[in-house]
C-alpha cells in the first residue's frame, strides 16, 4: 500500500525541497499541499506530486487526505514552514498521526503568549509588553528602555523586527506594523505588536529534538537597526559552563511551552552574563543550520523530522565532532549583481568551502538587507576546528562579494 506524507506548504528557501526528498528516501510518497504550488520552483523541477488547497484551513487539507485514501494511506503530515506548523499539527491530530500539540504550537507562535508563558515558568526573557496602539508602544518603550526592539507578534525571518532608539521611533514603527492586516503569505495578522527590552550580549540558538539538545549555534547578525542573520557557527565555540547554561535554558523553555515533539529552534541572547530566551520556534532552524549540523556532527535533522512525522524512529546520529560555518552575502547599500560565475568559482576554490551559491542573476538589483529576503547568497565551510571553518567561510564570502557592484547614488536602485 502506498504511504503518503502530506507537506503543508513549504519554506521558500532552505529545507523545503529536502523534506520531500527525505520522505521519498524513507519510502513515502511526498505530496505538497499548497494554495499556489508554483510558488516553489522545486515542485516543477523535481516533478513533485502536489494538490491545491486553502492551507490556512485544516478542513481543506483533510479533504486532500480523504482523496488520497483511494490510493493508499496517509502516514504523516508536517510542514517545513513555521507559518503552517499549526495547521499541519491540527490535521495530524485529526488523523491520529504523530505530531506536536496543535494548541501548544499555536500559542508558541504568538510571541506575546509565548513570553507570558515563559515568564510565568521562571524562564529568563527580556522585559516585554504587548501593545495595540502607538501610545501604548511609546509608553512601553520608555518603561522598558530605550532602546527597545519592536516586532510583530506573529512573524518569521526577522520580518518587521527593528531596534528603536526612543519612544517616538518605537511608536512610529508600531503604527506601521499595526497598519498591516496580512503577512507576506496573505495570512491575517492580529492588531498587536511586541515591544521588548534590547539585550546587548552575544546571540546564540539551541537546536533541540524532543527535549534533547542537538547543538548550540553561534549567530552573527548584521548592522542595526535591523536584525538580519548573516552567519552561523556549529557548534558554538564557548566554554563548557556557558554551553550548559544555554542548553539548560532552552530545554526549560521547550518544556514550559509544552513542546518536546520533533525539532525546536530556541534563540537566546546574553545580558549581564545571563542567558535570556528571545523566542522559541516550534520547527527546524532556518538559515541552513540543518546543513551545518549534518556537516559538522553527522546528524540529519531534516531526516529526523520527516521520520518522526511518519512515526518512525529518528536515524542514529553519526559520531562526528567537526565544525561548520555559513556566511550570507548581503549588500551594504544599493547596487546590482555583476559577474556571478567568477565570484562563485573563487569562493568554491577556498579550501574547506563545501558550498557556495548566489540567489540573484547578473543585472538584478541589490539593496541594504533589512530581512532574510535581502540575502544574496551564501558560503558554507566545514573543517576539523572552529577557527578553520569560520575562516574558510569568511574567505569564501570575500570572494563571493566580488559579484556585487555598489552604486554611490542610492536613487539609482531605490
Amino acid at each position: 500500500m502506498t504511504a503518503f506524507l502530506l507537506l503543508v506548504e513549504s519554506n521558500t528557501t532552505g529545507t523545503g525541497r529536502e523534506f520531500a526528498r527525505q520522505a521519498a528516501d524513507l519510502g513515502a510518497v511526498p505530496v505538497l499541499v499548497a494554495a499556489d504550488p508554483g510558488r516553489y520552483p522545486y515542485v516543477r523541477e523535481d516533478g513533485l506530486r502536489h494538490a491545491v488547497a486553502d492551507t490556512t484551513d485544516p478542513r481543506a487539507v483533510l479533504d486532500v487526505a480523504a482523496e488520497l485514501r483511494h490510493e493508499g494511506e496517509v502516514r504523516g503530515v508536517t510542514s517545513s514552514s513555521e507559518y503552517y506548523v499549526p495547521v499541519a499539527a491540527t490535521v495530524a491530530r485529526a488523523l491520529g498521526l504523530p505530531g506536536p500539540d496543535p494548541q501548544r504550537v499555536t500559542s508558541c507562535r504568538h510571541k506575546g503568549e509565548q513570553r507570558r508563558t515563559l515568564h510565568a515558568a521562571g524562564v529568563p526573557v527580556p522585559g516585554f509588553a504587548v501593545v495595540t496602539t502607538e501610545a501604548e508602544a511609546e509608553e512601553a518603550a520608555l518603561r522598558l528602555g530605550p532602546p527597545v526592539v519592536v516586532k510583530p507578534v506573529l512573524g518569521s525571518g526577522s520580518l518587521g523586527v527593528r531596534l528603536c532608539p526612543d519612544g517616538r521611533t518605537a511608536a512610529k514603527h508600531a503604527a506601521d506594523l499595526l497598519s498591516r492586516t496580512a503577512n507576506e503569505r496573505g495570512m491575517s495578522l492580529p492588531r498587536e505588536v511586541l515591544v521588548e527590552s534590547y539585550l546587548t550580549g552575544r546571540e546564540f540558538s539551541v537546536e533541540t529534538f524532543g527535549t534533547d539538545v542537538v547543538t548550540v549555534v553561534a549567530k552573527h547578525v548584521g548592522p542595526l537597526p535591523d536584525f538580519v542573520e548573516t552567519g552561523h557557527d556549529v557548534p558554538a565555540a564557548v566554554p563548557d559552563g556557558l554551553h550548559d547554561e544555554l542548553a539548560d535554558v532552552a530545554v526549560r523553555a521547550v518544556r514550559a511551552l509544552g513542546l518536546g515533539w520533533g525539532a525546536a529552534h530556541t534563540e537566546i541572547r546574553l545580558e549581564d552574563g545571563r542567558a535570556h530566551v528571545v523566542e522559541v520556534n516550534p520547527r527546524l532552524a532556518g538559515g541552513r543550520i540543518p546543513d551545518l549540523v549534518r556537516l559538522a556532527l553527522g546528524t540529519d535533522l531534516v531526516r529526523a523530522q520527516v521520520a518522526a512525522a511518519l512515526g518512525e524512529p529518528a536515524p542514529p546520529a553519526a559520531a562526528r565532532h567537526g565544525h561548520a560555518a555559513i556566511r550570507f552575502l548581503t549588500a551594504d547599500g544599493p547596487g546590482t549583481v555583476g559577474a556571478t560565475d567568477e565570484a562563485l568559482a573563487g569562493a568554491r576554490a577556498v579550501t574547506g568551502v563545501a558550498d557556495a551559491a548566489l540567489y540573484r542573476t547578473p543585472g538584478e538589483p541589490a539593496r541594504r538587507a533589512t530581512d532574510f529576503r535581502d540575502r544574496l547568497g551564501h558560503v558554507i565551510a566545514a573543517a576539523d576546528g572552529p577557527g578553520r571553518a569560520r575562516q574558510a567561510a569568511e574567505d569564501g564570502l570575500a570572494r563571493l562579494r566580488t559579484a556585487l557592484q555598489h552604486h554611490e547614488n542610492p536613487g539609482e536602485t531605490e
